[in-house]
């Protein structure tokens, strides 16, 4: 009897910790927002289309979590932490505002295939990520893109850019906030070099 009271006790006092073990945990979705570009007054002048293919990324960015990299050539993975869609798709969307908005042609779409448009947008998302050695905590954002010509083949714009934005405090929802404003100021710094009107060709 002695020995059944104890055996029960012990079983009691288990409980919550088997209770605690068998909780699930659900993950947390995430997406970035990048403000929609203002419109400016319609150029006269613009009178050439151009459609953006999805960005590109290396094949890391597309898992879902969101990354995080302790050393320059460790990569991590947050299990809990995910992009809610495609951050390419994201970016991808947001060029197009922005290209749009720049009222340098006279129409921006995605790319579907059609011949009939004058250039077309192709880039890459080479980083996006967060970035925990040399100090504190921050963000990498990187992207590289070029404009070809449809009618010629050539490419008439290439660029790339990277920023690197400091994460205030350490939490998730910091970092993604962060990504958000970097993702911004990257797509920013790179449009601003395309040349208008784009050249016909490049040597």
């Amino acid at each position: 009897m002695k020995k059944f009271a104890t055996a029960l006790t012990l079983m009691l006092a288990l409980l919550p910790v088997l209770a605690g073990c068998g909780r699930a945990r659900f993950p947390a979705y995430y997406t970035l927002n990048v403000p929609p570009a203002p419109d400016p007054a319609a150029q006269e002048s613009a009178r050439s289309s151009i459609a953006v293919r999805e960005f590109q990324s290396p094949g890391y960015l597309r898992q879902g979590p969101i990354v995080y990299r302790p050393s320059p050539e460790e990569i991590g993975f947050y299990e809990y932490h995910r992009w809610a869609a495609d951050p390419r798709a994201l970016v991808t969307s947001a060029v197009v505002d922005h290209l749009r908005a720049s009222g340098h042609f006279s129409m921006v779409s995605m790319y579907t295939g059609r011949p009939d448009l004058d250039y077309i947008f192709s880039g890459k998302l080479e980083k996006l990520e967060e970035v925990d050695y040399e100090g504190g905590v921050k963000v990498e954002v990187a992207m590289s893109a070029q404009i070809t010509s449809v009618a010629t083949g050539a490419t008439v714009w290439s660029d790339a850019v990277s920023e690197v934005g400091t994460v205030p405090r350490r939490t998730v929802p910091g970092v993604v906030s962060q990504m958000n404003q970097t993702v911004e100021l990257a797509i920013n710094k790179l449009l601003s070099t395309i040349p208008s009107p784009l050249p016909s060709s490049k040597n």
